[in-house]
């Protein structure tokens, strides 16, 4: 019996250390665990003796605790921190600024890295061989710690660098999309990260974490709030548990940035008009602006949502945007505060079609908004659609910065549940030209300033974090939060480079594990678009939850929300006529794309039903009938996922059980409700095609009806 307990015991600790030990996805990309390869973690700790970091500002201490915590977990054993170097030893890493570094060295290459970037390089400091982080100001050395670590991370040859960074683009933000009451709209990683009822008074470890994540990836501001705003975010109550979250980002470099209400002087300022031209109202937001920077003096601007979906804005009063934005930023001017308003808008009145109604509202008011006042633009006219050309207000408005707003939340990309790798998006757009100087005139262009001259740059990314252990309600959708900061700070960066970084980070440097994975992201983007909206398609989601299809809806009260607005699908044909005969959207762009828009045998297949209704038999390049290749891309979508799930099983016994059994599980759910998405589709658009859907291809296994008669309540990502 005593040895019956004694194994039984035994039993316990062993499942209790697996369970303390298991994958969890908490460390994201942070993870430090020992390097593997005996030949590099032999050059590592040849090459890294010591760290040298004089100074003791806020990010300088964060930087130090990163680097020592991160080569200690690498290298599997602590080096000396010197705070006062004498002589220094081979081998050594030296961080610091002109002024902490006094006497160990300046660099003419600072000049390159401003005020954020830095250098790293292989150097001779009294002719002893070190490695120099430096830059101008405390927050790039952090930046540069963390670039360093990546190296290491990544197994990169640390022997002879040479690296020079600065950031492209200004203000790097996650908006969030959160609730006082901490559900999150298009949340689907569980409740708010931040606990309002215990602000400020009690700070979770969980919040420093957050902000290191962040500056890892050169992140440096957040807006925590929802754009659907709450008054009571600007009360002397909230201010303080904003100020309380601002002392924990500071040192880490990220800026916080409030999502105002419109009607806030009404709603808790005891006024009776929010009118930008009443001069109580201008007084009530120079006298709230006042009180916010004495509580938090660094902040970073407001995020505005206005006269859109429902919210309160300057048009409530017969005032132009300009006239809005223009109040909020004298009131910030004097403090450095930014003005970030949303040109998300579109409206019932307007008959238009949607997807001109920014560029209509917006490029009249181009070189009529205050220097600090910068329009957030979502990457597409409509609304984060698995694919939308570039939105046509980039490059329209040159006297006006504009910033771009991505989602990072997969609000129509198969929520957490689907592996869908969001780079490849973001680069398409990116890299798109817009030719508004020329051939040459990308998208990136506009955005960091380069092609306009913008006094301020930005790009805004909606956060897909919350409260879930893994920070984002699944393992690869990491990797979207990772490539969003990636990109902000360098545009240029490959969508695979990015992937190959985020999987030896997250998962392991074994080559026979990173590359199928890596082709697996690469390629999941395309087939979300593929099984969900081919072609062009857009907008044919379920209502208000955006879960799963319905292309069918067209009971809404507004013509606009509903998917049949968006396809029409009749019995000549499928697709949203966009042409100079129908609502003429290709006119907002440039030549010589408002011709290739224009014109069905010039544009590209991917926005073919998105520019032009094109009849059911017309010829598309594969030489199939419109029909028939519709058919074929939701299937091909299918099995792109089915090989994906193959793929993944491959690779079992190369990473932990619970990330492989998580995955597959989400895999899995992806599988059959790509089915799903193919077979309600093709189902619903037969109706009016008339056609077959060719014997090769598997058939829905039910009725349009039982499609149509599908229901989810209660499906994530409402928000209260």
């Amino acid at each position: 019996m005593k040895i019956f307990f004694a194994r039984l015991c035994l039993l316990v600790l062993i499942f209790a250390a697996t369970a303390a030990t298991a994958e969890d996805g908490y460390r994201l990309w942070l993870r430090y665990d020992p390097v593997t390869d005996e030949k590099t973690l032999r050059e590592y700790r040849r090459s890294i003796t010591s760290i040298v970091a004089p100074g003791d500002s806020q990010p300088l201490r964060a930087a130090k605790e990163e680097l020592s915590t991160g080569i200690r977990g690498l290298l599997g054993k602590d080096v000396p921190m010197v705070e006062k170097p004498g002589t220094l030893e081979k081998g050594a890493v030296v961080i610091g600024t002109p002024r902490t570094l006094r006497g160990l060295g300046g660099k003419a290459e600072l000049q390159q890295a401003g005020k954020e970037g830095f250098i790293i390089e292989s150097s001779r400091i009294d002719d002893t061989p070190v490695t120099l982080i430096m830059a101008n100001t405390d927050i790039g050395v952090l930046y540069g710690a963390y670039h360093f670590l990546r190296l290491l991370q990544t197994h990169s040859d640390i022997g002879s660098l040479k690296i020079v960074q600065s950031p492209r683009i200004q203000h790097r933000v996650l908006n969030h999309w959160d609730n006082l009451d901490r559900t999150v709209e298009r949340g689907y990683a569980g409740f708010s990260l931040w606990d309002w009822h215990k602000l400020p008074d009690y700070l979770y470890p969980r919040y420093t974490d957050y902000a290191r994540a962040n500056a890892s990836i050169g992140i440096n501001g957040a807006s925590l709030t929802n754009v659907n705003a709450n008054a009571l975010v600007l009360s002397g109550q909230y201010l303080d548990k904003f100020a309380a979250l601002a002392g924990v980002f500071r040192p880490y470099g990220i800026r916080l940035y409030l999502a105002v209400r419109w009607s806030s002087p009404i709603e808790i300022g005891g006024l009776k008009s929010a009118d930008p031209l009443d001069p109580k109202v201008q007084q009530w937001w120079k006298d709230k602006a006042e009180e916010i920077y004495r509580k938090i003096p660094d902040l970073g601007g407001f995020l505005v949502k206005a006269n859109s979906e429902g919210q309160p804005g300057p048009g409530d009063y017969g005032r132009s945007h300009a006239e809005g934005a223009n109040m909020l930023a004298d009131a910030l001017a004097p403090y450095g505060g930014l003005v970030m308003w949303r040109a998300f808008v579109y409206s019932a009145e307007d008959r238009t079609d949607r997807a001109k109604q920014a560029y209509n509202e917006f490029k009249p008011l181009d070189g009529k908004f205050r220097d600090n006042v910068l329009i957030q633009v979502k990457n597409g006219a409509i609304d984060f659609q698995p694919r939308e050309p570039f939105h046509p207000l980039f490059g329209a408005m040159p006297e006006t910065p504009l910033m771009m707003e991505f989602q990072i939340t997969k609000e129509y990309t198969g929520f957490a549940t689907h592996l869908v790798y969001l780079a490849p998006q973001y680069k398409e757009v990116l890299d798109a030209d817009t030719y508004a100087n020329g051939e040459g005139s990308q998208v990136a262009k506009v955005i960091d300033g380069s092609l306009h001259d913008y006094s301020h740059t930005a790009i805004a990314g909606v956060s897909n974090i919350g409260n879930d252990r893994n920070w984002s309600g699944s393992h690869f959708d990491q990797a979207n939060w990772y490539a969003y900061g990636r990109l902000a700070w360098d545009h240029t960066l490959s969508a695979e480079a990015i992937a190959d970084e985020w999987l030896r980070m997250t998962f392991t440097n074994s080559t026979a594990f990173v590359e199928p994975a890596k082709r697996m992201m690469l390629g999941s983007w395309q087939a979300a678009v593929d099984y969900m909206t081919p072609l062009g398609l857009h907008h044919i989601m379920g209502t208000g939850h955006h879960y799963g299809p319905a292309p069918w809806v067209s009971e809404l009260s507004r013509p606009e929300w509903n998917p049949v607005y968006y396809h029409r699908a009749d019995k000549q044909g499928i697709g949203f006529d966009r042409t100079r005969s129908g609502s003429d959207a290709v006119s907002q762009y440039f030549p010589p794309l408002n011709e290739i828009f224009n014109d069905p045998e010039r544009t590209p297949e991917k926005f073919l039903l998105w520019f032009h209704h094109l009849p059911w038999d017309y010829k598309t390049d594969s030489g199939r009938k419109l029909w028939d290749e519709l058919v074929y891309r939701y299937n091909q979508g299918v099995n792109t996922v089915r090989e994906m799930q193959k793929t993944w099983s491959s690779l079992k016994d190369l990473i932990d059980e619970q990330r492989y059994r998580d995955v597959e599980a989400f895999l899995a759910i992806q599988e059959k409700e790509a089915v799903w998405w193919r077979d309600a589709c093709l189902t619903y658009f037969q109706t009016f095609s008339g056609m077959p859907i060719p014997k090769q291809y598997e058939q829905p296994a039910h009725t349009l009806e039982y499609y149509k008669n599908l229901s989810f309540p209660f499906a994530p990502g409402r928000g209260g």
